[in-house]
């Protein structure tokens, strides 16, 4: 889940500190523009024509629309950004979402025509004077995606004057919605005869055109394309000036999670191209009079703060939640020497100058969507990483999702979560620790999924220091809630919730903090201040996106040991279980809340699994530069895996029949026959997958090696054992069969399982299987049971052995 501002627009003045270079266009372009043979300037714009002054003059009479254009912003990097304002319903996107993002330019042209070029920001070479700068303009030729005649010029000013109603009514790939987005909506043609402009508006820095386009829609398209064959949609585009001397540049560091715009950059002295990685931020700077007290130290309030405005479509309950999870950050920018440096307020629902559309705000949209979902993206300069502006995505079924979460993981701590429809206050808690998250993402943050393994287990219970420093080190993780803390610990709020943390506030710092100092020094800097701070305290290590082999970082988990956590959780799941029937009740309901949140248990106790799992095989990533010590990749301890195998043994495959007792599943279509044989033949699909044993049994000049045969044998007395429980003797009978048909495929690997699994002949895994599958055969014959059942399949499972052994004498 991606979880969810508006922004007073940056200065477009002379940057303080060390600027890079200019970044317009070259003026080679430019080409004469003679009046000669034009019309005059009152035969195209007549006096009734209404004028509105901006970024361009715009005139506007009988549905014509004419930008005139000044000689000083020819070649100046225009950003536009196209919104949905409104959609049909079931159409998917909401407005205020973004639909296309374009950066372009406006070019003089040969016989007396306007260009508009688009940007095509992936490669450059700073210096002119290098030989390689030529090469590299040679292959950076933007692409011409709109053209038009100079219709006049205005005496008055010498602004050259084009008709832009058909460039903004008609289809185009610039301001209209992005290819993909037609294809995933079976969109095809656009009806000229139902699409129009609406309006178009001019500021100082960025037009904001509105319009309304209707489409062809094919028969399976969702919602009023489904039923009409069309689909009409109002569409906002934003056209903002990018700054002519744009934001230094802040280099990427992977031990420090932001999101990054790269380029490939080329220079006479390299030996190759090199890959330039460069942060997404805000442009937070001292006033000029505070420069002097920045660099002592001093809190001092930023030129422009960062300013997020409330959707007026927003509940208004809600409201002071949302405002309160983006003036959280407030406490991490101070970190950076900034105070006030980040504020929410409503929108001023009465002013006719702004709009929510506008690129130069930052504004939490609030859709009704059945969605349940939040997200924040940022719209940023592509040649310097400043984020310009964002747009929260707010679903209004966001809330389901958070009912949910806090019932299954915090019910058995907090009464408030016992019952389908939470108090505002509660629910406003949780909606402000989700706005939190998300204008993280806004400010630039990725998640840092490995945070939470930065406390121990037993920390999660110990009531003074979770209340005090809370259950993991950042609000970017999927860390939810404290689902460790057990009722006896009698852990408040403060325990169990997520909050900005340690590795929020140094991630601000280390982005947002001026050094006033040129590129290459601050990078400097910056390295070193990245290595003293997380040898000082290496909880401030970042874990990424949870998609790395690392176990550490992984979504939705707590803790320095996921066993654990785990095991602490499922003794929490079961007092949910036991509950669930009351927590649930609501008059009149057909037991569908039972059902919903039953299956919401379901996936909680199936997320420990996968979190004990990933400890197999895998192994630590701590990324370091050459002046760190320690190596990078440490392979996971035996003794872990032998822990997760423990974890497996009584939580998997003794049979979780308490998942589904029967006050639940006598109400609910709930059948353990179905669900508990999938997650077990999951587990057990993993732990004899090719993969997985060459992983865990690779040579290694660490102890934490652990042969192949060791632990094949270890999985003996997890898997083969002859079940004590009646009822639960059907499921270990059906994945000990499923066991012996993955022994198979090791034994007996068929070419085509090891092309698909990276299998190879020269593996010695066979080997160890083999003799696996003999020592198997033993134990089993050791087997006892009183169950006739039990009987006739321990004796197919000796024979299935056999034919694995032989496979010749089995054809």
């Amino acid at each position: 889940m991606r979880f969810i501002i508006s922004i007073v627009f940056f200065s477009f003045l002379i940057q303080i500190g060390f600027a890079q270079s200019v970044e317009t266009k070259s003026d080679s372009t430019k080409t004469s523009t003679s009046t000669k043979g034009k019309k005059k300037y009152e035969d195209i714009i007549p006096d009734k024509a209404i004028t509105t002054e901006g970024l361009f003059t715009v005139k506007n009479f009988d549905g014509k629309y004419f930008f005139e254009i000044p000689d000083s912003l020819f070649n100046r990097l225009i950003l536009t950004i196209t919104r949905l304002t409104a959609t049909p319903q079931g159409f998917g996107l909401f407005g205020g979402e973004k639909v296309n993002e374009q950066t372009i330019y406006f070019e003089k042209a040969p016989d007396n025509r306007i260009f508009i070029r688009s940007e095509v920001y992936k490669q450059e070479s700073k210096d002119s004077t290098q030989a390689i700068y030529r090469a590299v303009s040679a292959s950076r030729l933007n692409p011409i995606v709109a053209a038009f005649d100079i219709k006049t010029v205005n005496p008055k000013n010498n602004r050259h004057v084009i008709e832009v109603t058909d460039f903004f009514k008609k289809d185009n790939a610039v301001v209209s919605l992005a290819a993909s987005i037609k294809t995933d909506k079976k969109l095809s043609g656009l009806a000229d005869d139902r699409s129009f402009i609406n309006s178009i508006h001019a500021y100082p820095i960025n037009l904001e055109v509105r319009t309304t386009k209707t489409y062809n829609a094919s028969s399976s398209t969702v919602g009023a394309g489904a039923l009409t064959g069309n689909i009409t949609l109002e569409l906002n585009t934003s056209m903002v000036l990018l700054p002519k001397v744009p934001m230094m540049k802040r280099m990427f560091d992977e031990r420090v999670g932001y999101f990054a715009n790269k380029i490939l950059t080329f220079n006479d002295d390299d030996q190759g191209s090199k890959s330039a990685e460069f942060i997404q931020r805000y442009r937070l700077e001292p006033r000029e009079q505070d420069i002097q007290k920045y660099l002592r130290g001093e809190l001092v309030e930023p030129k422009n703060p960062i300013v997020f405005y409330i959707d007026p479509a927003t509940p208004k309950k809600w409201r002071p939640y949302l405002m309160a999870g983006v003036e959280d950050w407030q406490e991490a920018f101070e970190a950076a020497g900034f105070k006030k440096a980040i504020l929410a307020k409503e929108w001023p629902e009465n002013d006719p100058s702004m709009s929510l559309e506008d690129a130069r705000f930052s504004v939490i949209r609030y859709y009704a969507s059945e969605t349940p979902n939040a997200y924040g993206p940022r719209i940023s300069d592509p040649r310097s990483g400043e984020i310009i502006e964002s747009h929260v995505g707010w679903f209004h079924n966001v809330m389901s999702l958070l009912h949910d979460w806090y019932m299954i993981q915090a019910g058995p701590l907090d009464p408030r979560a016992r019952r389908m429809v939470f108090d505002d206050k509660l629910m406003g808690e949780l909606i402000r620790f989700v706005s939190s998250h998300e204008i993280g993402h806004t400010i630039g943050l990725r998640h840092n999924m490995g945070a939470s393994s930065q406390t121990p287990v037993e920390l999660l219970r110990d009531k003074k220091w979770v209340e005090a420093n809370g259950h993991t080190n950042s609000i970017m993780d999927y860390a939810r809630f404290n689902y460790v803390a057990q009722p006896e610990d009698q852990i408040g709020p403060k325990g169990i919730f997520p909050r900005i943390g340690a590795y929020d506030k140094w991630a601000i710092e280390w982005g947002y903090r001026r050094f006033y100092k040129p590129l290459e020094e601050e990078t400097k800097i910056l390295n070193k201040l990245t290595i003293e701070s997380l040898k000082k305290n290496p909880k401030l290590w970042f874990g990424g996106e949870g998609k790395d082999a690392d176990p550490r970082s992984q979504r939705e988990d707590l803790g320095d040991n996921a066993i654990k956590a785990s095991n602490y959780g499922i003794k929490n799941l079961k007092r949910v279980v036991e509950n669930l029937p009351q927590w649930t009740y609501e008059d009149g309901n057909l037991y569908t809340n039972l059902e919903r949140m039953h299956k919401q248990v379901v996936t909680q106790y199936s997320r420990y699994l996968y979190h004990v799992m990933k400890n197999f095989g895998n192994y630590y990533i701590n990324l370091k530069t050459y002046e760190q010590e320690g190596p990078v990749f440490t392979p996971i301890p035996k003794s872990m895996v032998k822990e997760g195998l423990t974890y497996l043994d009584m939580q998997l495959f003794s049979s979780p029949l308490w998942l589904f007792p029967e006050t639940i599943s006598s109400k609910i279509e709930a059948d353990p026959l179905k669900r508990i044989p999938e997650m077990q033949g999951q587990i057990v699909n993993m732990l004899l997958s090719s993969g997985l044993v060459i992983n865990i049994s690779k040579p290694t000049a660490h102890e934490a090696k652990y042969p192949a045969d060791e632990y094949l044998n270890d999985l003996i007395p997890v898997i083969w054992k002859k079940e004590n429980v009646a009822e639960a003797a059907v499921y270990r009978r059906a994945f000990q069969r499923l066991y012996l048909e993955r022994l198979k495929a090791l034994v007996n690997p068929e070419v085509k399982d090891m092309k698909e699994s990276g299998f190879t002949f020269k593996s010695d895994v066979p080997l160890y299987a083999k003799e696996h599958a003999m020592k198997l055969k033993s134990h089993i014959q050791t087997l006892v049971s009183s169950s006739k059942l039990d009987q006739l399949h321990f004796q197919a499972c000796i024979k299935e052995i056999d034919k694995i052994l032989n496979p010749k004498e089995d054809k």
